[in-house]
């Protein structure tokens, strides 16, 4: 089999190398991937800056869609010719996270998903829907799965009538948006770009705001939701969330989920325990996340369609990685192996 490695931190160090077909233990999967895409994680991860005691030869990536080619002993739920995809922490099946739920993250404990031949937990995976093809399979454990815990896996979930902040354009944005706008939600979008705000008022978005020209968007927010939004999917984090703060309501949730703008800054704590602002920390989700997610996806009519900006072959993984580093994406770049 092939696979990428990540020898040394650096994208000039991500190895692509031969290795032995594995073999599947008590209760793993090995699966032919077929697809995987990308998620800001793994760039981090190949640059050193997500963990820096990340194990030499490790490979990368957690999204993957495939083939079950082998089961191992005592493997009931899955057979030879299923069609499958990851899900993101092998060790999460559902109800609470945990510290335990939470070691087994792909592409970081253990090898990922970029690699022609995966060995995965039986309880690491989902089917897929024949409607469904492995290119948009790949796209939904880590974006869709997060966009979903954010909007509905807190105490609240978003419904009808409901207005969400969105920020940015990248995978968990624009899944956010289509999930938000299928549960009746009105959506308020930002973004740098006017083409890409464009796309996304055709997708069903309401509100755009070009965070440039409009640097004080939590304003227009504010106002357009009538005195403040009721969830804010906050992908940026220590440069953005004192916005977010302005812009969601007394009572609202903010669903802090990226570091794009920064990973350490001034919070304004005051406001958040005066006004009640719900502050939750969202690390993906769980296997039953992720088959809800199919299930939403996989549904003829659903309103929400992964959004597939570039897919390049698996002999150019680098320059997909290159291409997602530029910022010119909107949803999700996916690589395909043959």
């Amino acid at each position: 089999m092939q696979r990428y490695q990540i020898m040394r931190f650096g994208l000039e160090h991500l190895t692509l190398a031969e290795a032995a077909d594995p073999t599947p233990g008590p209760g793993q999967v090995v699966v032919s991937i077929k697809a995987v895409s990308l998620n800001y994680r793994d760039m981090m991860m190949v640059a050193g800056q997500y963990d820096p005691n990340l194990a030499a030869g490790r490979v990368p990536c957690s999204d993957g869609a495939g083939v079950v080619l082998a089961t191992g002993p005592g493997v009931r739920g899955f057979k030879v010719g299923d069609r499958v995809v990851s899900s993101f922490f092998q060790n999460w099946t559902d109800g609470p996270i945990s510290s335990a739920k939470m070691r087994g993250a792909l592409g970081g404990d253990v090898d990922g998903t970029l690699t022609s031949h995966a060995v995965l937990s039986e309880t690491g995976l989902s089917k897929i829907p024949d409607g469904l093809s492995f290119v948009q399979a790949a796209t939904l454990p880590c974006a869709a799965v997060t966009a979903w815990n954010a909007l509905f896996g807190g105490p609240r979930p978003v419904g009808l009538g409901d207005s969400v902040l969105v920020q940015g354009t990248g995978g968990v944005s624009v899944f956010a948006l289509q999930l938000a706008r299928a549960a009746g939600a009105r959506v308020i979008i930002t973004s740098s770009s006017d083409e890409k705000l464009a796309r996304a008022k055709a997708m069903g978005a309401e509100v755009t705001i070009n965070y440039k020209s409009t640097p004080d968007w939590e304003k227009p927010a504010r106002e357009a939701s009538g005195g403040g939004v009721d969830v804010v999917v906050e992908v940026g984090g220590a440069g953005t969330l004192g916005k977010s703060i302005k812009a969601v309501r007394t009572g609202g949730t903010i669903a802090l989920i990226g570091v794009l703008a920064g990973v350490r800054g001034e919070v304004d704590t005051v406001s958040i325990l005066m006004r009640s602002i719900d502050v939750r920390g969202i690390n993906v989700g769980s296997l039953a996340m992720l088959q809800s997610v199919v299930r939403a996806v996989g549904t003829t009519g659903g309103g929400v369609e992964p959004v597939i900006d570039r897919v390049f072959p698996f002999a150019l993984a680098k320059e997909a990685f290159g291409y997602m580093k530029s910022g010119a994406h909107m949803g999700k770049v996916v690589i395909e192996l043959p």
